[in-house]
This record gives C-alpha cells, structure tokens and sequence, in this order.
C-alpha cells in the first residue's frame, strides 16, 4: 500500500473471508434451485441462490464488435460457476440481448440443469438525443417505440428465459444530459406493457420496472416529485434504484474518507471504516427511495438495478482524486454490498460482470471501463480470488485465457497500489 505502508495480510484476509460465513448467498456453493418452468420474477429477486448480475459481453473497443454466441456462453459459463443466475442487459437494439437469450437457450439445450434468466432492457431517449440540442419534453418516439416492440418479441420468445422488462436506463435522472426523458414517456410505456400482460399478449408473470437512479424515484430533490412519477411507482411490478457511492467519493464526500478519531487505526481499519460508510451511503439512498414511496401509500418491492466500485482510475478517483478505487477497495465494496442485501432480500444487480473497454476507448485509464469483477482477458479481481483458490473456475476460461487471479496471485503487488482514503479537514493535525 501506498503511502502508509502494507495492510497486514492476516486482517485483511480475515476481512475479505468474514462475507463467506453465508455460502449460499455469496455464489460460493451452488444450492438447489427451482426448475425453470416453476421460477418467475418473484422467485428469482433477492432469493438465496439467485445472485443478479449487470452484463455486457464486450471485448473490443466498440460496440460494432460485437461478441460472437460463442463468446457469450464462455461468459455464461463463467458466471453461473460462481453462482449469477440473473443477467441485466441494456437495449435491444444491437444484437447483443437476443444473442446472450440464444447463448443461454443453447446451454440450456446442452445441459438441461443450466440455469440463467435475464432482466431485459429496453433503451429510452429522449428526442434529438445525444445531439447538441435535446430536447427533454419531447421522445424519440419512434426509436423508442421499436425497443419496446423488440423486447416485446424477446419476452414472448424466450419465456422460460426473459422475466422482467426494464423501460429506460437512467432515463429520468437529469444529470443524464444528453437523453433523459420526463417520467410521463416511461409510464406510457410501462403502462403499455402491463395491458399487455392483462391480455395475454405478454407472460402474466413478466415483471414490468425501469431502472434509475435513486433521485430519479424520489429520493432525491422536490423536482423529482411529479405526478407521473407517483403514477409510474404504482404502475411498475417493482422499483430497480442505482446508486453509486464511489462517485460521490468526487461529487459528494461527506462520507469519504479518514476521519477524525481514525488518524490511529490500522491501514486495513481506515478502508474498511470508510468502505463501510460508502455502504451505508448506498443505504441510506435506498432507504430514502423506499420512504418517499411509502409516503405515498405505496408498497412495492425495492431492489438494485445497479451498484458497483471501479478497480482503476486515473481521473476524478484515483490517485490525484479521490484515491477511491483499486482491486482492495473493490473487494470490500462487493462483500459488503452483497452481504447487506442477500441479509435484506434485496436482489442486487451488481454493475458489473466483466471490464468493458468501449465506454471509454479514448482513456484507457478511466473509470468506466474498470467496474468489471473480471479483466477483459477474464483474470478474477481480488474480490473473487476465493474463488479461484476453490477451483469454482477450474476448466474454464475467457478468449483462450484460463481463468486466473490478477497481480499473478500477489496480494504484496496488488497492495502496492492501494491508497488510504484523505484525511479529512477536521483530521489534519494542527500546527
């Protein structure tokens, strides 16, 4: 570690194995699960054995490459090895989503007890979006309107496999600049889909939600609390929040960092104390979705669509930022997540399964590509180094790379590169 010295091995791995008590919520043995034709979308969100995932399968540094049905079930495979049974996807335009149901649909065939199911997404914008000028109160009705026809047809074709439908990514939060929509245009949709499934035009167990940002469902500022929204809370089967500390360790740190009263503890004691607290930020963020719900008389399932901590940044989080992201800080980050919400019955749709180069091809070294738990090459971060060492991945492999550990397996290189979170203002010792 950087600066202070190395984390003392023992405590840290005494940490990281601590969230292996519970095996059967944590992907660390494969319980027995419910055959596919009995299990719905109330079956698989926040159940033990059902781990949820945020998935894509890109490997190069454009989405016009896209991954072969091959590459696909590589990926498959290595997932259900640690026990993800549920997958997110983001838009049907690309051929991505309809090949990951024609992957799964082909293990599915091959071995009848694999077991995956996805969270379907359908990309909303809103119109002139991703231009200099868009324009919030109106939709890219077209477009829109074929995404949902798209998932529409997935979900009828591959029933066994699609069971929710999420209208629009961070559709609605305002800070997405270049597309958001007003919560009206995702209700016509949402609305759309729900008749469908009075009908018998869609599965009657299909779940219906968007997924955003946990402002953008109330919990954030009034400009949010708007009628739609309260008629879109109704409308939806459940509620899917992002939220995302580790960029608030930049735009918002009130939680982030060493605080007065810490200056003494051990380098793994002031990580995890401010790990820990980046959990209860996530908390508290999905508690406040959940009360402003409430205070409108509605009760609905509340679960994450997305959550996750960069290993890697050379920009707002990194060295000359932040310090907030590296393989330790990642590791801790996912143990605490997923061991308050498989405690909660929170399914938690983890962001994200593999490094994916396209989000930031121009900078390498930027954040969004590093959220993966896997490398690009499929090497394991340190979050899933247990794994490894329990042979969960043995014979498999990513692109001709057998499944590995990062670092080469050396948690002395890999803590090398850990930084201490700042010592906050009221820490700094006085002169």
């Amino acid at each position: 570690m950087k600066k202070n010295g190395l984390i003392t091995l023992a405590a840290m791995t005494a940490f990281i194995l601590g969230f292996s008590c519970n095996p059967g919520q944590t992907g660390h043995d494969h319980p027995q699960t419910q055959t596919a034709k009995e299990v719905t979308a109330k079956d698989l969100l926040g159940k033990p054995g059902y781990l949820a995932i945020s998935y894509g399968g890109y490997r190069g540094k454009s989405r016009e490459i896209q991954p072969t049905v091959s590459e696909l079930k590589e990926d498959m495979k290595i997932l259900a090895a640690m026990n993800v049974r549920v997958l997110r996807t983001y838009n049907t335009k690309l051929p991505h989503a309809a090949n990951v149901l024609k992957a799964i649909r082909e293990l599915k065939q091959e071995d009848p007890g694999f077991e995956m199911y996805v969270m379907l997404g359908a990309w909303i914008d809103c119109a002139n979006a991703w231009t200099d000028h868009p324009d919030h109160e109106r939709e890219s009705a077209e477009a829109n309107a074929a995404e949902i026809g798209r998932a529409i047809n997935m979900a009828n074709a591959y029933p066994d496999i699609v069971k929710v439908i999420a209208v629009g990514n961070e559709a609605m939060v305002k800070w997405a600049a270049a597309y958001f929509v007003q919560p009206g245009v995702i209700l016509k949709y949402v609305d759309q889909l729900q008749a469908l499934k009075k009908t018998g035009q869609l599965p009657k167990d299909l779940w219906i939600t968007s997924s955003d940002n946990f402002a953008s469902w109330g919990g954030g500022g009034d400009e949010y609390h708007v009628s739609d929204l309260a008629k879109l809370l109704g409308a939806v089967d459940y509620v899917s929040i992002h939220t995302y500390p580790m960029h608030d360790t930049h735009y918002n740190p009130d939680f982030w960092g060493t605080f007065k009263g810490e200056e003494t503890l051990s380098d793994t004691a002031k990580i995890i104390a401010a790990m820990t607290r980046a959990r209860d930020y996530a908390v508290s963020q999905y508690q406040s979705v959940v009360r402003y719900m409430k205070g409108l008389g509605i009760e609905k399932p509340v679960h994450i669509g997305e959550t996750g901590w960069a290993s890697a940044s050379n920009e707002h989080y990194g060295a000359d930022g932040s310090k907030a992201t590296d393989e330790y800080k990642e590791a801790v980050y996912y143990r605490l997540i997923r061991d308050w919400t498989n405690r909660e019955g929170i399914a938690c749709f983890y962001f994200e399964a593999f490094d994916e180069s396209w989000k930031d091809a121009a900078n390498p070294g930027g954040s969004e590509n590093h959220f993966g738990l896997f490398t690009l090459q499929g090497q394991a971060k340190y979050a899933l180094w247990d794994l490894v060492d329990k042979g969960v991945f043995e014979g498999l492999g990513r692109g001709g790379h057998p499944i590995g550990k990062t670092y080469g397996g050396s948690e002395k290189s890999l803590l090398e590169e850990v930084l201490l979170p700042p010592l906050r203002p009221e820490a700094v010792p006085k002169d």
